[in-house]
């Protein structure tokens, strides 16, 4: 194997566009790792992104907007008070990526590309309406969060191209998100369903627009644009929660498997999207103007 660690972008993508063997980004390594134990991966070129500035970096701006880097360690985005503040359910989902240890290592990016439909953070950054950024060397090009994983395990990333960062678009006062997930176990477990919802308030009872997205209850994480047809321009009211639960429920597609049924992922991907509304409605209410 042969081990490389550019100090900037630029480097990192011409080492990328020049390599031979089979390339693989180490951000973190808590998935990679485990996966290069295939003697399959030992041929690969390893190329460590964890030295490069612009993919460690975590930046706030005044409208509420926010760049985190793909591979800056979850425990730096969930130790900044001021993001928690702005995006709870963003970082809420991140601070379920396993141990604290784990969070130690493990990165936005790598959680990502590595293409889990179970993945804690891809619903709550596609309810958000995250966009990642992505370069090659010939330029780059912005993607939306649900338009990066195609399938279990694969991304539209092409080759050549690097995760750089995951833009959080501006905030305005009257909103707030929400992640919630169910898992056998407190810790360390991937989640058996989750979901993420991210709401805007036009005032204490209306909504102006309400997104919501899923895990684990499908190939891939995925918006239910159904659930913004319901809500938006709309009063809220214990009918529309129970709309909002019913259209949860219909949108699910999961499989039975050793942690959960597919009948008990619908049920309770129904009963998390009503906690998380009323979670993200009182949130959004402590921070309207």
């Amino acid at each position: 194997m042969e081990y490389r660690q550019p100090l900037t972008l630029a480097e990192a993508l011409r080492l990328l566009r020049d390599a031979v063997a089979p390339v693989r980004l180490l951000a973190g390594g808590t998935d990679l790792i485990p996966l290069m134990r295939e003697v399959s991966s030992r041929s690969a070129t390893l190329i460590d992104l964890k030295s490069i500035a612009e993919l460690s970096e975590l930046s706030l701006h005044a409208d509420g907007s926010a760049v985190i880097g793909a591979a800056l360690p979850a425990i730096k985005v969930t130790g900044n008070q001021a993001l928690q503040r702005l995006w709870p359910g963003v970082v809420e989902s991140i601070a379920m990526m396993g141990s604290r240890q784990i969070q130690s290592r493990a990165t936005l990016g790598g959680n990502i590309c590595h293409g889990s439909p179970a993945a804690d953070t891809v619903p709550a950054l596609i309810a958000a309406g995250a966009r990642c950024r992505i370069c090659s060397i010939q330029g780059e090009r912005m993607v939306p969060v649900n338009e990066v994983i195609t399938s279990p395990g694969k991304t539209c990333l092409r080759q050549g191209e690097i995760l750089v960062s995951v833009r959080l678009p501006p905030r305005p006062p009257r909103s707030a998100d929400a992640y919630l997930r169910i898992t056998p176990r407190q810790k360390m477990d991937v989640a058996v369903a989750g979901v993420a919802i991210n709401l805007i308030l036009a005032d204490d009872s209306v909504v102006e627009r309400c997104t919501v997205a899923l895990g684990a209850v499908a190939p891939v994480a995925f918006a239910v644009p159904e659930v913004s047809e319901i809500m938006t321009g709309n009063v809220i009211d214990e009918a529309m929660v129970a709309r909002l639960q019913r259209a949860i429920r219909q949108a699910c597609r999961p499989i039975d498997d050793l942690r959960g049924t597919a009948e008990y992922r619908t049920h309770v991907a129904g009963v998390l999207a009503v906690r998380a509304f009323k979670q993200t409605l009182q949130r959004a209410l402590e921070r309207k103007p």
